[in-house]
């Protein structure tokens, strides 16, 4: 690790299978990697297809993707536009060198530029390092919501 120069670039559909890998080390980390499911050929297309529904930038040490940022838009009635962070990743051995703190000024121009009211996200009640690093932004916890999933076998029913 010598070399400490990162890049972060937009994500590349040529970049599916790394960005994949990082989010399975991500669901490894959350305990929770039986949930992944998704596959590199769905990323693409649904990133890069006619009707992208996801951004991603990935971080880079050389040849080495060492951390990702997933976000999509969603829309609240409330408030109107905004911006949803699904992952913010960075592999163990990169953490604090800077480049979460990067992704967030990435993420904070892309809400700016797409004329969003907020960004949201959802942190682990565990991941102490994780709500440290988010408290330094003016932040809102909210413990009030409860996270409902309605999975895929909804369909045709």
């Amino acid at each position: 690790m010598k070399n400490l120069h990162i890049s972060i670039r937009p994500a590349r559909p040529c970049d599916m299978e790394v960005l994949l890998e990082l989010v399975r080390e991500l669901a490894l980390y959350e305990k929770s990697p039986e949930n992944v499911t998704n596959t590199p050929e769905r990323m693409r297309h649904d990133g890069f297809g006619p009707e992208p529904v996801f951004k991603a930038w990935l971080a880079w040490a050389d040849e080495e993707a060492v951390a990702m940022a997933v976000v999509y838009y969603r829309y609240s009635t409330w408030r109107g536009k905004g911006l949803f962070l699904e992952d913010l990743y960075v592999k163990p051995a990169w953490r604090r060198k800077g480049i979460a703190s990067r992704f967030m000024e990435i993420i904070k121009e892309e809400a700016r530029r797409s004329n969003c009211q907020f960004v949201a996200w959802q942190v682990l009640d565990w991941n102490t390092p994780a709500l440290e690093f988010y408290q330094k932004y003016d932040v809102q916890f909210d413990p009030a919501w409860v996270n409902v999933i309605w999975p895929a076998p909804f369909r045709g029913r």
